[in-house]
């Protein structure tokens, strides 16, 4: 079987389209997590079926970077659902309405690309890869992502989109209540993080073959 017959690298193939397809339409830039997340996956990918086309090989490089790129892309999805759209549906903005390209830019980039990724991570090799002292190098990203943007906006005033998100924004409540977002954030993001390495070690257990039975003398 050559690797374009593989499941793996049409799956694969598929995650760089989703990413493509949401950041071409989309009228953010990258000032917004949500696009560097997703430029993030797209380049980590398409390096991916380019090594496994050439190696000829199912199983994904550098999996400890692919570890992380699950972390953010799934950050992506969560925050965007549950803190800014409110757990709202999605998909009648898809249809109708002037900014329907808008709605299929931010489906593409908060709902079909970080679902694909996170199945191709629960899916396909290698597995148990990624290790727990990664967890730390992992959340310094979305970390940085905050402090960046706190510093960025007290040096630079007239920045455009001085604060690409709410919960960053001390305009109304203070930097006190930024830190508390941040705090918690960071948090939740850890146990999220701590989930997707579990998954990955779990599914390598599951499917570690058993030992065969002594034979009976």
């Amino acid at each position: 079987m050559t690797v374009w017959a593989r499941p793996a690298t049409w799956w694969r193939s598929a995650i760089v389209l989703s990413a493509f397809l949401g950041i071409f339409l989309s009228n953010s830039s990258l000032v917004y997590f949500t696009i560097q997340s997703n430029v993030i996956v797209l380049g980590y990918f398409l390096g991916a079926v380019y090594w496994t086309a050439r190696r000829d090989t199912a199983d994904a490089p550098a999996p400890r970077l692919r570890g992380a790129a699950v972390l953010y892309i799934t950050i992506t999805g969560i925050v965007a659902h549950v803190l800014l759209n409110h757990g709202e549906n999605p998909l009648p903005g898809l249809f109708s309405g002037p900014d329907r390209l808008q709605h299929w830019s931010s489906f593409f980039l908060h709902y079909t690309t970080p679902l694909l990724v996170l199945a191709e991570w629960l899916v396909f090799s290698p597995r148990n890869a990624s290790r727990w002292r990664d967890l730390p190098l992992w959340l310094s990203y979305p970390l940085g992502y905050a402090v960046l943007t706190e510093t960025r906006a007290i040096l630079f005033p007239d920045f455009p989109v001085r604060y690409p998100y709410f919960f960053l924004d001390p305009t109304e409540q203070g930097y006190a209540w930024v830190g508390l977002q941040m705090v918690q954030l960071v948090a939740e993001f850890a146990v999220l993080g701590a989930l997707v390495i579990g998954l990955d070690r779990l599914g390598t257990k599951l499917r570690r073959p058993q030992p065969p039975a002594p034979a009976e003398v």
